[in-house]
């Protein structure tokens, strides 16, 4: 590997060299950061590529979520059902509302489990009360779309608001067998339910350091999403120039900091005086709000995912490709991959699983998925997205604060312990994924 070029899995891998040149330019540009033209073009691009009536952006996919949960016909302490092995940014809106999240375990596809779901929504109406379950928040993980119609299906039995969480799979699609389409027509992840959320994070489909997008076609959810918007501010400019630094340091910085092996604390000392911005802030993991949620999409961070939204189907035909290269080269390996056949998914990640104990060659043993983690970081390749340890992620949330209860979503907290999750960016090319498989290969047998 080369030590100056190094695989990151999470470290703004999208980033192009226009997206610095832009990002530079706009960052000496102070009159475009916060209004500007790019918030209008950006959700028009997003309806027409979705086919939806309405689209309205924010300054994160939580704040999206949030804008969602405050449009909804919900009282405090009803109930909000999503699957474990998510993010605290989707567990945090449901909090920051006053609701109560309910966790389902996930399927073999690494999303909500519809059996699971009908389980837990029976037992909510089994006591002769009222159900206190008014929505369902369903996330296509890493870009393969969950069994979308079987959980819709369930959702209009129960009358539930269906939210799909978008985050990781912007251009994912699924084949629809019924709602009118044709036979064998696909529809895309997002245009489901009642309404869709989609994050521009610095390690989704598509980044602008942080932002988000909701899309729905009822008008009269549209309306109150639109007054809610009216009445949030735009981040601050001091807010503002940390994202559009975010992309310029690590183009610059992240083959520095991976070569010399100080890159963990040049990173820390950044954030910590504000240079920087950590993707999730330290009070989201014990359920607090920070100021910067909710607000408006500034207009900066509109031109920077504009940019690359120019690039999601060359983003999205690149992962499809790195995927088939894994594909092949580990059907003969002891991994598990996650699969739906009813599914286009886009790669978000490539998740594998690994068993806890493995043989090294000449090296003794080798333990579980963050042994190999270590390993890969070794080679130069930084695999530690985060996506591991706990069924809410990242690995120090508190899980008590996300009403978390250990022991309900059991499936969820033995992938977390497993899986090891391998990048598919237009950064990486054929010939590193398939070092990457070399590498894995000395190990997992």
């Amino acid at each position: 590997m080369n030590p100056f070029r190094p695989i990151s899995i999470s470290f703004s891998p999208n980033t192009e060299p226009d997206d610095i040149k832009l990002a530079w330019r706009i960052l000496f540009q102070p009159w475009r950061w916060q209004k500007g033209g790019e918030i209008q073009k950006l959700e028009e691009k997003f309806k027409e590529y979705l086919q939806v009536k309405y689209a309205f952006s924010f300054n994160s996919g939580r704040s999206s979520l949030l804008a969602i949960l405050k449009s909804l016909d919900i009282s405090k302490q009803e109930e909000v059902l999503l699957q474990a092995f998510t993010c605290n940014a989707a567990v945090n809106p449901i909090l920051w509302q006053k609701l109560n999240p309910v966790f389902v375990d996930i399927d073999e596809s690494l999303n909500l489990d519809p059996k699971d779901l009908e389980r837990k929504i029976a037992h909510s109406t089994s006591s002769g009360q009222a159900s206190k379950i008014k929505a369902v928040i369903i996330q296509h993980t890493f870009g393969y779309p969950a069994k979308i119609e079987e959980i819709k299906n369930i959702c209009q039995k129960y009358n539930l608001f269906l939210i799909e969480d978008c985050a990781h799979s912007l251009g994912a699609e699924y084949k629809s067998k019924k709602g009118g389409l044709p036979a064998e027509a696909s529809a895309k992840a997002g245009t489901f339910g009642d309404a869709a959320f989609f994050s521009f994070g610095r390690d989704k489909i598509i980044s602008s350091v942080f932002g988000g997008m909701v899309v729905t076609n009822n008008d009269k959810l549209a309306q109150k999403i639109k007054e809610f918007r009216k009445k949030i501010d735009y981040p601050s400019n001091s807010w503002i120039f940390q994202q559009l630094l975010h992309p310029i340091s690590f183009a610059w910085c992240l083959p520095i900091y991976s070569c010399l092996n100080i890159g963990k604390g040049i990173l820390y000392l950044k954030q910590k005086f504000k240079i920087l911005s950590p993707s999730v802030y330290q009070e989201e993991k014990e359920g607090k709000k920070p100021f910067y949620f909710p607000q408006k999409m500034p207009n900066a961070l509109a031109a920077l995912a504009l940019n690359q939204f120019k690039k999601l189907e060359r983003f999205n035909r690149h992962r499809k490709e790195i995927a088939k290269i894994y594909n092949r080269e580990f059907s003969w390996m002891k991994v598990r991959i996650c699969a739906n056949k009813d599914t286009e998914p886009i790669y978000m990640r490539y998740p594998i699983f690994v068993k806890n104990v493995y043989p090294v060659r000449n090296q003794g043993f080798l333990n579980g998925a963050k042994e190999i983690r270590q390993k890969l970081k070794k080679e130069n390749i930084f695999v530690d997205d985060g996506w591991h340890t706990l069924p809410v992620v990242p690995p120090d949330t508190d899980l008590q604060k996300m009403n978390y209860i250990r022991g309900k979503c059991p499936r969820a907290e033995g992938v977390a312990q497993t899986i090891l999750n391998l990048p598919t960016n237009i950064n990486i090319s054929k010939n590193d994924a398939q070092k990457i498989i070399n590498i894995l290969s000395r190990f997992i047998r």
